[in-house]
């Protein structure tokens, strides 16, 4: 089964690059090898979860050799609980997103497919590898996909939110860069796990060069993860992108807060001495004011697309937040509540498309009864006056609700419900999960936190209730928009997925308490990674 662990990295790749050999006019043979290659996706990353779940304790992970190296000189990729989690919320995101694109928005631009699949493998590869230069690469490799997703379907619009996105990228890639090569300097090693075991035995008189290196690699996760005042360009960026991209850019502030995760609780636990919980504070009321901020952009905006972004910066000054406490019962409701959020994310972007078509279609104005007509069986003969009459002055009684309507009213609701918080749905469980872990931490940021987190629930309810009320309870001279079967299908799915979550909340809390667990025990990783040796070729021994 440890073969597997590459297949999500070379499996998007060489779709990637069979599309582009079969040619941009070849669309519906582009689109049917996109699809059955997510998909497929989507079926590995379900199975490697299952297969390191197994094992019901912390310490579960398949470590794979690409090169056949010895550790740290080799590329290393490791799947444990986290790293499963987020490859299967990578690949449900964007098979619901390619699903969604297929009637309209692959026909929008020009090489779509390719580029969605490079960004679903620079994901999957940011989420497996296990040294910093691999990080980087596949970093670079997710974004230089997203940038041409983002201009996908042209517009002035999409440009100008381009140009920021790329710019503060390309200063959080630079920022990443020099962060490595500072703690390469410092430890002699670019392996994670390596990093490690190595930082305990840094010299005092380096330590400044690792707190350095450490700061400017947070520094870009941060803005990747946008998180205040780094985030000025997701709302626009976000909002301007088309409904599949934004979608799977859903995950994409996940990878900042990953990668803080991952590399915060490895390097700097408490028991790494002098740098033990280097940053803590700085993740803990940076995460809160991104929370703050999230919830009034909310607040203050009516354009649903917008609404959509600042969710997604809600989520993530939250789980920011919620990482920098460092306790396990904490981390556990962040990351429950980081799976309802990404997929509650991802589903509001596609909700947004449906909505704002509602709102453009043309409508002609009913022509008004001629005079003389006898009166309808709903009229009260005796006071001559109608009963249960619209503003049109049309009968209530008897009037079917059209069925894209419903669905839509149906679908935002839920999706208000678990972006708030509010019960019975998963949003409600990891809110719930994170409370009680904030109670029992007497601390007064984590009494901010704990109000924080209910007043950002109000205002988030407040500003997504205000959406829906006009797209869905004021009078409206619209008809229902067209909706294909394949566009609300990823839509439907995606809530049957939160409603699963909820319904099966214990499991999935049992699943992100073991995942906790073993990240707040970095000493099973960094064993697991660096006992791993290369395999025997032939009798002749591995690579030297």
């Amino acid at each position: 089964m440890s073969d597997l662990i590459v297949l999500p990295v070379l499996l998007p790749m060489a779709t990637a690059a069979l599309i582009l050999l079969a040619g941009e006019k070849r669309r519906q043979l582009n689109a049917a090898l996109a699809l059955v290659s997510t998909a497929s996706g989507l079926t590995l990353a379900i199975a490697l979860l299952a297969w390191v779940h197994t094992q019901d304790a912390p310490g579960s992970f398949g470590v794979y050799l690409p090169g056949n190296w010895p550790v740290p000189f080799g590329i290393v990729l490791v799947v444990d609980r986290l790293s499963a989690l987020m490859m299967v919320l990578t690949s449900a995101c964007g098979l619901a997103a390619l699903l969604f694109a297929l009637p309209r928005w692959q026909r929008a631009g020009v090489h779509f497919h390719p580029l969605f699949q490079l960004q679903l493998m620079g994901l999957q590869g940011v989420f497996l590898t296990a040294d910093l230069f691999d990080l980087f690469v596949f970093f670079e490799v997710l974004l230089a996909a997203s940038y041409g997703l983002l201009l996908h379907g042209g517009g002035s619009q999409r440009v100008r939110a381009g140009l920021h996105y790329i710019a503060i990228n390309l200063v959080a890639s630079m920022l990443f860069l020099i962060g490595v090569a500072l703690l390469y300097g410092v430890t002699g090693t670019l392996n994670m796990a390596d990093i490690a075991r190595k930082l305990p035995l840094v010299p005092p008189s380096d330590r400044g060069l690792l707190h350095a290196g450490a700061a400017l690699l947070a520094t870009a996760f941060l803005a990747k993860a946008g998180q205040w005042p780094l985030n000025f360009w997701l709302p626009q960026a976000y909002g301007s992108a088309g409904a599949p991209v934004a979608a799977l850019f859903a995950v994409l502030t996940k990878v900042g807060v990953y990668a803080v995760l991952r590399l915060w609780t490895l390097c700097f636990p408490a028991s790494a001495g002098d740098s033990a919980l280097f940053g803590a504070e700085i993740l803990i009321w940076t995460g809160m004011c991104t929370l703050v901020f999230g919830s009034i952009g909310m607040m203050a905006t009516q354009e649903p697309n917008r609404l959509a972004s600042y969710s997604i910066i809600v989520s993530a000054g939250t789980l920011m937040a919620a990482i920098g406490f460092d306790r396990e019962a904490l981390s556990a409701g962040a990351l429950f509540y980081l799976a309802s959020s990404t997929l509650a994310g991802c589903t509001l972007f596609l909700m947004v498309e449906l909505l704002e078509r509602r709102r453009d279609v043309e409508f002609a104005p009913p022509q008004s009864q001629p005079q003389g007509e006898t009166l309808p069986d709903f009229v009260d003969a005796a006071a001559a006056e109608p009963a249960n009459l619209d503003d049109d002055e049309q009968a209530l009684i008897g009037r079917a609700l059209p069925a894209a309507v419903a669905f839509l009213g149906v679908g935002f609701t839920l999706c208000a419900m678990v972006v708030a918080g509010l019960p019975p749905l998963s949003g409600f469980v990891g809110k719930v999960a994170m409370l009680a872990a904030l109670l029992d931490a007497a601390r007064p940021a984590a009494w901010t936190l704990f109000g924080l987190l209910i007043f950002s629930g109000l205002l988030v309810a407040t500003s997504l209730l205000r959406v829906g009320a006009r797209h869905f309870w004021l009078p409206q001279e619209r008809p229902s928009p067209r909706l294909r079967i394949v566009e609300g299908t990823p839509v439907a799915l995606l809530l049957a997925a939160l409603v699963m979550l909820a319904i099966q909340g214990e499991p999935v809390l049992h699943y992100m308490r073991l995942t906790a667990q073993g990240l707040h025990a970095p000493d099973q990783y960094i064993e697991a990674v660096l006992s791993a040796r290369p395999v025997s070729l032939r009798g002749q021994g591995g690579p030297r």
